[in-house]
């Protein structure tokens, strides 16, 4: 890991530190910032999830990746990250990976030649198929040790790995915020818990589910703008 100073953390995130000692940001944008290894962590961006359903018939938006790339643009603009590393489910399914997502995603990738990036397959990549090689991106099956410094694990699926902390997604987490005039809020989550860190949904067009987390796990709720603890109020 680098030994020059650490960046200022990005604005609304919220610091936890491992059982190790490694120091991690939880970001706004629902990514993972890791400042000493310069790394940011999304997972489930599900890119032609879209395009698959409007393929079946169904009326869903457009837009979608061009919503998730103008998003992940923001969190390497904030963090100056060297590396990104997709946890899983990058693409939804091998109907939406189609010429017409190429045809964002290699500009955007070109743009960004300088980042280095690496993808850990989930279940949706394994019947998706590899994106082109053309997207440079570095493929790699869970678990796998993003820094060997660290005793921190990359997966998709959520695990328990002995000495190990273990980051993934694919849960898609959420929870509800409840206010005293009996208002409610659905917000995305971070979820951390024997020696697993979970990550919200990064797509724009994943669905969530709640009540997908022990209930004995702390819980980090996404709002506007800015990550909080959330230690009670909780559906």
């Amino acid at each position: 890991m680098t030994s020059l100073a650490l960046p200022i953390p990005p604005a609304g995130a919220h610091a936890i530190t491992l059982p190790c000692g490694t120091a991690l940001q939880l970001l706004p944008q629902r990514a993972l910032w890791w400042p000493a290894a310069r790394m940011v962590m999304v997972a489930d961006v599900h890119f032609g999830k879209a395009a698959t359903f409007r393929r079946a018939g169904q009326p869903v938006p457009h837009g979608t990746t061009a919503d998730n790339l103008a998003r992940l643009d923001a969190v390497l603009a904030a963090t100056g990250a060297d590396h990104l590393v997709f946890l899983g489910d990058f693409l939804h399914a091998r109907s939406g990976a189609a010429d017409a997502l190429w045809q964002q995603l290699l500009p955007w990738r070109q743009r960004h030649a300088h980042v280095a990036m690496t993808l850990v397959r989930g279940n949706h990549d394994q019947h998706a198929g590899d994106p082109p090689a053309a997207l440079a991106l570095a493929l790699v099956n869970e678990p796998w040790l993003p820094c060997a410094d660290a005793p921190v694990l990359a997966c998709h699926h959520p695990q328990a790995v002995a000495g190990h902390t273990v980051i993934a997604g694919h849960l898609h987490p959420t929870l509800r915020l409840r206010g005293p005039a009996r208002d409610a809020l659905r917000a995305p989550c971070f979820g951390w818990g024997d020696g697993q860190l979970v990550l919200p949904a990064f797509g724009a067009f994943t669905g969530t589910a709640p009540d997908t987390l022990p209930t004995r796990w702390a819980r980090f709720a996404v709002l506007p703008g800015r990550v909080v603890a959330v230690p009670g109020g909780l559906s």
